[in-house]
């Protein structure tokens, strides 16, 4: 047959990604990516992408997910901005050498830390923030030094495809490359030996990831998810709390997003007035008609839509609806709902719910929700709502999470001076700000020494006077130092 007749997709498989592989580490080995000139270039070429696509990405976001324009302003293009701004201002401080005491046992030295780029590292990105948490993860990794492959997520077509485009025009292709497709492209990627691999997703993918990072010793850094909780007290200004828990919720994304409250915690007493503030304001905010709203973003694709649906129409959870649960299968659409003290050993109850379904668990006392809170996995976040300060020592005391708020929920992504990352199940590692850089560097240790003060004490014949100087030292007696050094014995 004549191979002109023929016209063959090129397959992205393991040989094409060790090709690639091999090429970035060429160009990481000619110390380009390591320079301070090359690393501002390529983030203000970053930065430039979201000055001058803007409605590219609105648009891409929109047709992934029927995301608003604001919250892709706001949470995706403007947060990335934010994050480019900041590395750009902070990355000379960031990569100075950090200067690092010396003890009497080096005297006399010198010492410092030095960040040093780990090499090439592999970024697979998730679907509900697929630019921001594509681009972000890469800004740490440019700023460090490091060369980069990103993944994007094929469940987010448009902003993947606008993603390779993009950065295949405006940054130095030697050293930063898209990789689109699915499963097979991401199982050809994951079989190459990495420097580090950031992951962004859930947890089975992500121990799947960890496997194969585990047969090259490549570090990971999993940003993965859970069942994060609202805990409510009463005696709280009810309105704002139950503005800011909405806007948690479905305001990110319509539920679909690792930090959005997953399920509040609250006294049988207070549960009917915290259920009557949410309804009215869900009402202000989406109309009576939700399904409607142009300010909600829908499920992203069918299948997470059954997902959706199965928790809702579970036996044991379908009579718990107190608000909401309708729905549009042909645009894949689920109005903001509440359910009322729904089972413990319920399916939505058991995982991650990711999408506009909350329930609302009622208890004795509010002190009783930390117990059900620490029974269960570790949270990516959790939030109180309260003015009782012994309440929130406790919480802070006790509750472990990636990261906690107190009177608010989810505004802790936006603080580039703060960590980002899960703890336990729903993650490992952090980044953002100085953190990203972090992420992607290696901590080295240097210390510089002369050729004077050669102590003759740490050279052999190993002799008892040596021994007792050597535990003078160690224990820091001055007195001791002194009677080794003259041959005293103790009295």
């Amino acid at each position: 047959m004549d191979t002109a007749e023929v016209v063959q997709k090129v397959v992205f498989d393991s040989g094409e990604a060790a090709t690639m592989v091999e090429e970035l580490r060429a160009s990481y080995r000619s110390g380009k990516t390591r320079s301070y000139e090359w690393r501002v270039s390529q983030l203000q070429k970053l930065e430039k992408v979201t000055e001058f696509h803007e409605q590219e990405i609105v648009e891409a976001l929109r047709s992934d997910l029927s995301k608003p324009e604001f919250e892709a302003f706001v949470q995706e293009i403007g947060m990335l901005k934010s994050s480019c701004k900041l590395a750009i201002k902070q990355l000379k401080s960031w990569m100075k050498p950090e200067k690092a005491k010396t003890s009497i046992t080096t005297f006399p030295s010198s010492a410092e830390i030095v960040s040093e780029p780990l090499g090439v590292v592999l970024i697979i990105s998730a679907w509900n923030y697929p630019f921001l948490l594509s681009l972000d993860p890469v800004v740490g990794a440019i700023a460090a030094g490091n060369a980069v492959v990103l993944k994007p997520s094929e469940l987010a077509p448009a902003t993947s495809s606008l993603l390779a485009k993009l950065l295949g025009e405006y940054m130095d292709s030697s050293s930063v490359r898209v990789v689109e497709g699915a499963v097979a492209e991401t199982s050809a990627l994951l079989e190459q030996k990495w420097d580090k691999i950031c992951y962004t997703g859930n947890g089975r993918v992500g121990r799947i990831v960890m496997a194969s990072a585990a047969k090259h010793l490549t570090p990971v850094l999993l940003e993965l998810g859970g069942k994060s909780p609202v805990v409510v007290d009463s005696g709280i200004n009810l309105q704002v709390a139950s503005r800011r828990i909405i806007v948690g919720k479905w305001g990110c994304n319509n539920g679909q997003a690792c930090i959005s409250p997953d399920y509040i915690l609250t006294t049988k007493d207070f549960a009917s007035k915290l259920v009557d503030a949410l309804k009215s304001e869900l009402d202000n905010f989406y109309g009576k008609n939700p399904l409607q709203s142009k300010d909600l973003s829908r499920i992203v694709n069918s299948n997470h839509y059954a997902r959706l649906t199965k928790l809702l129409d579970e036996d044991k959870v379908s009579g718990k609806v107190i608000h909401g649960g309708e729905r549009d299968t042909s645009n894949l659409r689920i109005a903001p709902t509440i359910l009322l003290d729904v089972p413990q050993d319920s399916l939505i109850m058991q995982e991650e719910i990711f999408g506009p379904l909350l329930p609302i668990i009622t208890v004795d006392k509010i002190e009783d929700s930390f117990d059900l809170i620490t029974s269960g996995t570790k949270p990516l976040a959790a939030y109180l709502f309260t003015n009782n300060q012994k309440l929130k020592d406790h919480f802070v005391r006790n509750i472990s999470a990636g990261g906690l708020v107190i009177n608010d929920t989810t505004v802790h992504l936006a603080v580039p001076s703060l960590p980002f990352g899960g703890v336990g199940e729903s993650g490992m590692g952090a980044y953002h700000g100085k953190f990203s850089f972090e992420a992607f560097s290696h901590k080295k240790a240097v210390v510089y020494r002369g050729f004077s003060g050669d102590a003759s004490v740490r050279y052999p014949p190993y002799t008892k006077g040596k021994l007792r100087l050597l535990k003078a030292l160690v224990g820091g007696s001055l007195l001791g130092i002194i009677r080794a050094l003259f041959g005293w014995s103790k009295a």
